[in-house]
């Protein structure tokens, strides 16, 4: 293939550079920010705990253990316990309250006591980090008792809502990115070669398509890239018009600008390297482009 592009040479090389350390940018700033979330939510679980223990030795239980704190999902957490209890839904409220407010990724919570039978609701609220919508029902209840367990669902934070976004806004911003460098390096197309040889014999004319030179009677002629391609076409098409049209668009249109003097100059500068033999001329069909005429 003549003068084909290199995905990754010249301004190619220093834009991929650039996206590839764009995108390591982008993916150590969207995990910085694991540490102290993990450490924030670590901290969430010890909490979760003592809810669970205040609970029972508000109940009259300070022998029974709080078992495990379960993870349903990414923000909602189960407390368990061992054995059954009563508990006061103002004490709770207050209890969760005043623990969860150490938590700094826990504004807004529901919480649901179910019962471990049937895992009905026995008792709910829900707390917002503006009191006003607030969802607290039922208080001065005493629940009698029974297995209980408390499933206590956090609003996404801030923090990973953030990390989110902006890895994949990153994402997004690479994909541009990469959408404009592949459309700015697409490579030429490959002209087509009929006899898998870069060898054209043009009267006595020998056209090194490979070495883009034509040799004349013993002496070499060099050809720029262009003029390769430009006779490259006419070699595989010999006493064959072909259209302005096709040669502009075969030569010039990946390069995103066509001019139409540009053929004319390299046809010209290729009649002058051909005019040692006068059976090869390139001739103009008026109206519809060139021929390369090759008189025996």
């Amino acid at each position: 293939m003549l003068d084909s592009r290199n995905l990754l040479s010249g301004k190619g090389k220093y834009l991929f550079g650039f996206m590839l350390l764009l995108f390591i940018s982008v993916i150590c700033a969207a995990f910085s920010m694991t540490d102290s979330d993990d450490f924030a939510i670590a901290k969430r679980e010890v909490l979760l705990r003592r809810i669970g223990h205040e609970i029972l030795l508000q109940s009259g239980d300070s022998t029974s253990r709080v078992l495990p704190v379960k993870k349903l999902s990414e923000n909602e957490y189960q407390i368990r316990f061992e054995n059954d209890f009563a508990f006061q839904p103002d004490s709770l409220l207050i209890t969760t309250q005043r623990l969860l407010a150490k938590d700094p990724l826990a504004s807004d919570y529901i919480v649901n006591v179910l019962n471990c039978g049937n895992s009905s609701v026995v008792y709910g609220y829900a707390i917002s980090k503006n009191k006003k919508d607030n969802i607290v029902a039922c208080l001065g209840r005493r629940q009698p008792v029974a297995c209980y367990r408390i499933n206590i669902k956090f609003k996404p934070n801030g923090l990973a809502i953030a990390k989110n976004e902006y890895f994949l806004g990153g994402l997004s911003f690479l994909a541009f990115i990469g959408f404009v460098f592949l459309r700015s390096v697409k490579p030429r197309k490959t002209l087509p070669d009929a006899q898998h040889t870069n060898m054209f014999t043009l009267g006595s004319v020998l056209f090194d398509a490979k070495n883009q030179n034509l040799i004349i009677n013993e002496n070499t002629i060099d050809l720029t890239g262009t003029e390769t391609r430009v006779l490259l076409i006419f070699a595989l098409s010999p006493n064959v018009t072909i259209e302005r049209s096709r040669l502009q668009k075969e030569i010039w249109e990946d390069e995103g600008v066509i001019v139409g003097r540009s053929l004319d100059m390299f046809i010209s500068k290729l009649r002058k390297k051909l005019e040692f033999d006068p059976n090869v001329k390139i001739v103009v069909i008026r109206g519809k482009g060139y021929k390369l005429n090759i008189s025996s």
